[in-house]
């Protein structure tokens, strides 16, 4: 493509930071790890010292291995989203159910997921698609009143707010992605927060191989400074000091990359608005995105017309995202499509515009024609 849909930024400082970490000591979890994951936290508003991870679907299984999910629960979450938001949740055993969302900002709808709760859920996970932040409020009511997490799979918004409450705050649990069109980028990788410390050190366990040192945590005492002891299992998702150090370099950053995310989306809406076959990206009051993506939608049945045309003009569009239980898999576990119309409508017609922090106005403004072009206006 000509103008891809994605692209990390990456500055000279970026680079001479993880020079110096290939030639220090440490190239595995070290000082710039702990240094991360400090930043991390103070950028969740969160009191409790973030977990890394090595990507953003290690964030979900580790975040669901914390709450504790396993055979016989459920977790509700949403059809609109990348596969992993309910893959990592089945791995653990747990049935997912889907619930439909709202048609303006495509997220999880409160009422519909009132609807699904039974005894045995254990997790409502909604995503913050394309940057919008959660109905946290309204999820948190229903989750609380059935005794579940509420957890937000903030991906697509490291670094927004909701009525002044950072992301990584909103939610009982929450989990981040660093991939690299994503809002800052270690390459590949990830990291988990939570209200609970309890739930924070469970995440800590499993992502280490569910390993521990600590003397206290240790059932033989006293067996030598190189004892350790497995109490549960886990898996090795630790991040790396190169990748650290990069995620650090990038957060000194993050909030050009929002502003320029923002005048990006503003141009984009000020060159689509009043078209009769457009339907805009939704903006709740109160809510402060960082707009990883760009969901515009048509509403004529030609989507496909409209995706094909500006791949041919090089421009590099997708599509977020194929209602999960559509997937082969689920459709063998007797999913159906149906299940949630707002969201399988939504899909229909969306299509995600190119959105960088170094995409130029020019480059904007050609997609604008091109689309304005495309519908006769």
């Amino acid at each position: 493509m000509v103008l891809p849909y994605g692209r990390q930024s990456i500055s000279a400082d970026d680079v001479k930071v993880v020079e110096e970490v290939l030639t220090g000591d440490w190239l595995t979890t070290g000082p710039y790890v702990t240094r991360f994951e400090e930043e991390i936290a103070q950028l969740a508003g969160n009191p409790n010292q973030a977990v890394s991870v090595t990507s953003g679907t290690a964030a979900l299984h580790v975040a669901y291995a914390a709450a504790q999910v396993g055979p016989g629960d459920e977790v509700i979450t949403t059809p609109l989203t990348f596969l992993a938001t309910a893959t990592t949740a089945s791995i653990l055993g747990a049935k997912i159910v889907f619930a439909d969302i709202c048609e303006d900002t495509g997220n999880l709808d409160p009422d519909a997921v009132a609807a699904e709760i039974t005894g045995a859920t254990k997790v409502v996970a909604g995503v913050d698609y394309g940057g919008h932040p959660i109905d946290a409020e309204g999820l948190s009511a229903v989750a609380k009143k059935a005794g579940a997490y509420l957890l937000e799979d903030a991906a697509h918004s490291v670094g927004g707010s909701l009525d002044g409450t950072p992301v990584g705050s909103l939610a009982d649990i929450t989990t981040f992605s660093f991939f690299p069109t994503k809002n800052l980028t270690t390459g590949e990788g990830g990291a988990v927060v939570a209200k609970d410390a309890d739930v924070v050190e469970r995440a800590r366990r499993f992502k280490g191989i569910g390993m521990v040192r600590e003397p206290e945590q240790l059932r033989s005492k006293d067996e030598g400074a190189w004892w350790y002891e497995m109490p549960e299992l886990g898996l090795n998702y630790r991040l790396n000091d190169l990748q650290a150090a990069l995620g650090s370099s990038q957060l000194t950053r993050l909030g050009q990359f929002k502003t320029r995310r923002q005048e990006i989306t503003d141009r984009y809406n000020e060159g689509l608005a009043g078209i009769e076959q457009l339907t805009l990206p939704g903006h709740r009051a109160g809510a402060d995105p960082v707009w990883h993506l760009y969901p515009l939608r048509i509403t004529d049945g030609r989507r496909r017309e409209l995706f094909e045309h500006l791949r041919e003009q090089g421009i590099g569009v997708q599509v977020n995202y194929i209602p999960v239980y559509w997937q082969p898999y689920f459709a063998d576990l007797g999913y159906r499509r149906g299940m949630c119309p707002k969201a399988e409508a939504y899909y229909e017609q969306e299509i995600s515009l190119p959105m960088f922090p170094d995409l130029t106005d020019d480059d904007v403004d050609r997609v604008i024609e091109l689309i304005r072009g495309f519908v006769g206006a």
